[in-house]
């Protein structure tokens, strides 16, 4: 389930409710590992349904979304940082849609690890792929386009 941060009409950004990966108590090395591993991102990420290819710096590889089932999205990793941050772009030519997703592992402050994950949909088309009109605030059970 996503949950609406913000929509301006011309960006939306959003997160998983509640992402289903380790506790702040998983050491980053196990939770890094779980993220890089794409053949098992279906086994935590209830709105993948594959990742084909090498989750690595500046790898392109497709994301099958249950949202869109038999389709698969082609995006890049345009930011690889071990152990801290990955994040994927994709979308459509001319920036008529854009998407990207950022995983974030960070120190958290009772000495465990803070996960976030966060997606961000730019493009005149947003309201055309999200659905028009696009959420103000309720949380939406679907996944994104871009996984």
């Amino acid at each position: 389930m996503l949950q609406v941060l913000a929509d301006r009409g011309d960006a939306l950004v959003v997160q998983p409710v509640e992402p289903a990966v380790p506790s702040a108590r998983s050491a980053p090395e196990t939770i890094w590992a779980i993220l890089t591993d794409a053949p098992g991102y279906q086994a935590w990420d209830s709105g993948v349904e594959r990742v084909e290819g090498a989750i690595a710096p500046g790898r392109k590889i497709k994301v099958a979304s249950r949202a869109n089932p038999g389709r698969a999205f082609p995006v890049k990793v345009t930011e690889f940082s071990p152990g801290q941050r990955i994040t994927w772009s994709g979308g459509m030519p001319l920036g008529l849609f854009k998407g990207v997703r950022t995983f974030t592992l960070a120190p958290g402050t009772d000495g465990g690890i803070r996960f976030s994950v966060r997606e961000e949909y730019t493009g005149p088309l947003l309201p055309l792929i999200w659905g028009a009109p696009c959420p103000t605030s309720a949380p939406r059970s679907a996944s994104s386009p871009t996984a």
